[in-house]
């Protein structure tokens, strides 16, 4: 399992939907081989409709604690992933003086969407199913569990 890192961080605006699913979502794939954590530029308050559509796929995410940047207790990670641009500005920031890896994935805000509660966990639905396949596009099926079908 080389293309996992040792330890992973996922960040975004507010660690309210999408780092805090991407990070339920690594533990639940490769929990016990690598480890992770989100925060966000702000912490926020965990989002229902985010919590939901995990536990659709057999994910808890209702015990998540959201936090900021500034409340992370230890900022050596081998890999960073933002899923917005004013995270990617911020783990650039936080990772200047070491040799962390930072990449960008460009994820929807399901917060943005508006209209039936179907309509709003529909767009949470699509943002959950995007970072499903680009965690698995990214550190490989390996862990033989198909979260989206």
């Amino acid at each position: 399992m080389d293309r996992l890192p040792g330890s992973l961080l996922f960040c975004c605006t507010i660690n309210a939907v999408r780092s805090p699913m991407a990070e339920a979502i690594m533990k639940h794939l490769f929990g016990s081989e690598v480890y992770v954590d989100s925060v966000g530029v702000r912490p926020g308050e965990l989002n229902g409709f985010g919590v939901a559509v995990l536990a659709e796929i057999g994910i808890d995410l209702s015990q998540h604690k959201p936090k900021s940047f500034d409340q992370l207790t230890d900022s050596s990670f081998d890999l960073v992933i933002s899923l917005s641009p004013e995270a990617q500005h911020s783990a650039v920031e936080m990772t200047r003086t070491s040799s962390c890896v930072v990449e960008y994935w460009a994820t929807n805000d399901a917060t943005a969407y508006q209209g039936s509660r179907e309509r709003v966990l529909e767009a949470y639905r699509e943002v959950r199913n995007s970072l499903v396949d680009r965690i698995q596009g990214r550190f490989g099926p390996e862990s033989g569990k198909n979260l989206t079908d």
